[in-house]
């Protein structure tokens, strides 16, 4: 590891441990910016017209489909273009996002979608002492939101949590998702992309992970599996690149479970450098891109984060400073070193 690794991995921690201490529950906004790591900046050229193109590589490439137009007939379109109807009982698993946040993808939006596949829209409590760690709360915030006026919301761990198991992992050897996640036939992962204060950025390796874990089991991976007291978590923050490889570990247990009963879209819009989970995010400073779907989400996560790299629009320098500073292309390093998916693809554009 360099030194300028493990200066910005010392500053991350040392900086979250006093935070926590003087003032309790951390807000992501908080996070100062790291050192800039090396990472594969995703740079390739944009797509003409309607012909798909490769990144990383023609071999083995994934497809992943693309609408520049976010509205809700193009999410039942891309939905469709993805070839894989949804069968049983089927679980949408979104962010309902925290109280005081409005960058969450909106009911209005999404509800099409919902309502097409009968699904239950899904979550878990979180790790930390927002609006959302019980279940009452969380329930009300996606009630205040407009999420339970398009379809049922399940707050999975609200009667327990249930063991997946991680293969190949280097960190976990198992991921904690609410127990009533074993009652889904089928995963629509319906994530909003943007930036992330710890990950970096947050996609749909994100949603299956962090956001299908429990809030024990956020904990779980957040501390790269020293603990599952939520308590304790911020005081066993691990390695970054251990961190973001637990998240790509936990997402294989939900990956292995679901098998090919699960399915992958991804809106690029509020494209703020903060995540859903944070009470006050920052404002986006660039424009929307568009959604993206695809079966391979570690092929989906990269398209997007290319989209961002090759964005003529000059807002994009903060997210892509959020994704390098916290060295957010190693989740997909690691997603596809241990099978997941692959970041090589094929992007077709469903554009007229």
């Amino acid at each position: 590891m360099s030194e300028k690794r493990k200066v910005s991995q010392v500053t991350r921690r040392s900086f979250i441990k006093s935070s926590v201490a003087a003032g309790g529950f951390l807000l992501a906004s908080n996070l100062v910016p790291l050192a800039a790591c090396s990472a594969n900046s995703g740079r390739d050229k944009e797509p003409d017209n309607n012909e798909g193109s490769t990144s990383g590589g023609a071999a083995e490439a994934s497809t992943v489909y693309m609408l520049t137009e976010i509205s809700s007939g193009s999410l039942l379109r891309i939905y469709e273009a993805l070839e894989r109807p949804v069968s049983g009982k089927v679980a949408v698993k979104l962010s309902t996002g925290e109280p005081g946040g409005n960058n969450y993808l909106k009911p209005a939006l999404i509800g099409d979608l919902v309502r097409k596949v009968n699904g239950t829209i899904i979550e878990c409590n979180t790790a930390y002492a927002g609006g959302r760690s019980d279940t009452e709360n969380h329930l009300k915030a996606a009630a205040d939101h407009g999420f339970t006026a398009v379809a049922p919301v399940d707050i999975m761990d609200s009667e327990g949590e249930i063991s997946l198991p991680v293969k190949g992992g280097k960190h976990l050897k198992e991921d904690i998702v609410g127990s009533h996640y074993g009652n889904y036939d089928f995963t629509v992962v319906l994530s909003h992309f943007k930036g992330h204060a710890m990950g970096g950025f947050g996609g749909a390796i994100k949603n299956i992970s962090i956001g299908i874990a429990s809030s024990s089991g956020k904990a779980w991976i957040h501390s790269a599996g020293k603990t599952r007291n939520a308590a304790e978590m911020w005081g066993n923050l691990p390695e970054q690149d251990d961190f973001l490889e637990s998240m790509a570990e936990a997402a294989k247990a939900v990956v292995d479970h679901c098998g090919d009963k699960i399915l992958y879209i991804s809106v690029m819009n509020n494209l703020s450098v903060d995540c859903d989970c944070d009470s006050h995010p920052a404002d986006p400073q660039m424009a929307d891109i568009g959604i993206l779907a695809s079966l391979d989400p570690v092929a989906l996560d990269k398209a997007c984060v290319d989209r961002v790299y090759n964005s003529p629009d000059e807002g994009r320098s903060h997210l892509i400073e959020r994704m390098e500073s916290r060295h957010g292309i190693h989740t997909l390093e690691h997603a596809e070193a241990i099978g997941i998916g692959s970041q090589k693809y094929n992007l077709v554009m469903l554009d007229t």
